[in-house]
């Protein structure tokens, strides 16, 4: 009997779907406005450069004092509500976010910016695991499906932030980040109204999970620890590769091809919607083809296009970012998905993790390419980043997992 079918015969399951739906989109969309705050941070840096005569380095180490407190902490988080979840862990976490934004627009000085960006950081080491859970839970098995739509609001936020620096923020100054406290206040409501769901709907549906994890894979722990280890190559060969272009290609654009600094942040946001679409579309084709062939694709199918963007003029290095961000961001879910299928039970900590290692290699990342830039140019950031994709070949150590 189809889905349809089903639903048509069950009221109550239908009445069930649409909530659950209902919560997946109040994610994506908190998602967005999480990601969206986060993202001025990085869209900010030309003025930040100039304001504070800071050099790249300086501005790796901004990059890494925000991803290191979301690395560090999501693990944690996700290891301690995998024991005592907490509900209303969502709002608190967005509150953290508010006081960092804040912070930052009145901030005067450079150790007051990297104290601004770590406590977005913590922000995000609340909200990124938990939500993950919470849209698992919401999932109704489509995982990949209910993991991409979640993750989407983030990118589709990342790929807006730049955009309102560019007409926002650029044009009336760092204060003016201020207003987006507002965003930062309705998630919060919106958030609240989750975590009642997450309360209710929690041991509700906990036999189910606990049977999922019952049923296990059949591979041995050092099996398992050496296709962790390999998953955690993959999102170091994407997530330095997007750090990179997040957080420099701004400045490159700007220098290799004279652009002004909004064009330079609108092309960024055609980037940044790149990794959104890639998102959903990889989420989506995972749950029919299967994890491994959409990670194989993705790391390692990038590759022509990165070893070609450093010779480009500017219309074809819009076209191939736009491409390697397609690429590259539609194996996040799968890789997610295929780690929690790996460590069964362990979601929390597994999204955790992933969330954390996703920010961490970003922010190590983005720190060592700033000094990097600073001794040679930044053209040869993306000369010596277009080789990371051949890690992509690393796949074939992941063993094949049977399809839930």
């Amino acid at each position: 009997m189809s889905t349809h079918q089903t639903a048509l015969k069950s009221p109550a399951a239908s009445q069930a779907g649409g909530t659950t739906f209902a919560i997946l989109l109040s994610l994506s969309f908190c998602h967005l406005l999480n990601d969206m705050m986060q993202s001025l941070v990085p869209a900010i840096y030309p003025i930040l450069k100039e304001a504070y005569s800071l050099d790249f380095a300086q501005i790796g180490l901004i990059t890494l004092a925000f991803q290191c407190t979301a690395s560090l902490f999501q693990p944690l988080v996700g290891i301690y509500t995998d024991k005592r979840p907490m509900p209303y862990s969502l709002p608190i976490g967005m509150t953290s976010t508010l006081l960092g934004l804040l912070l930052m627009a009145n901030a005067h000085s450079y150790p007051v910016i990297l104290t601004a960006a770590a406590m977005i950081g913590l922000g995000s080491s609340v909200f990124h695991p938990e939500a993950s859970r919470v849209a698992r839970l919401a999932s109704g098995g489509r995982y990949g499906f209910a993991q991409s739509l979640f993750q989407v609001g983030g990118n589709t936020g990342s790929a807006i932030g730049p955009l309102l620096a560019a007409f926002v923020v650029v044009p009336h100054g760092q204060r003016s980040l201020v207003w987006f406290s507002a965003a930062a206040l309705l998630a919060m409501l919106i958030l609240v109204q989750v975590g009642s769901w997450y309360g209710r709907n929690r041991v509700a549906r906990t036999p189910v999970r606990k049977a999922g994890a019952a049923a296990g894979h059949g591979l041995s722990r050092g099996r398992v620890a050496v296709a962790i280890l390999v998953l955690v190559a993959l999102l170091f060969s994407k997530n330095v590769y997007t750090a990179s272009l997040n957080s420099y290609f701004t400045f490159y654009l700007i220098e290799r091809f004279a652009v002004p600094v909004q064009t330079a942040q609108i092309i960024l946001f055609l980037f940044l919607g790149s990794l959104a679409a890639g998102l959903m579309i990889g989420g989506i084709v995972g749950d029919r083809v299967g994890r491994l062939p959409i990670i194989w694709f993705s790391i390692l199918g990038a590759l022509p296009f990165t070893l070609a963007l450093p010779f480009a003029n500017l219309f074809w290095t819009v076209v191939l970012a736009v491409t390697i961000g397609l690429i590259m961001s539609s194996a996040f879910a799968a890789i997610l998905i295929y780690a929690q299928d790996l460590v069964p039970g362990r979601v929390g900590l597994v999204a955790g993790m992933f969330f954390g290692f996703s920010f961490g290699l970003g922010g190590l990342g983005a720190a060592a390419l700033g000094e990097l830039a600073d001794r040679t140019s930044i053209t040869t950031v993306y000369a010596v980043c277009a080789y990371l994709p051949l890690l992509g070949l690393l796949t074939v150590f992941l063993p094949k997992l049977p399809e839930r």
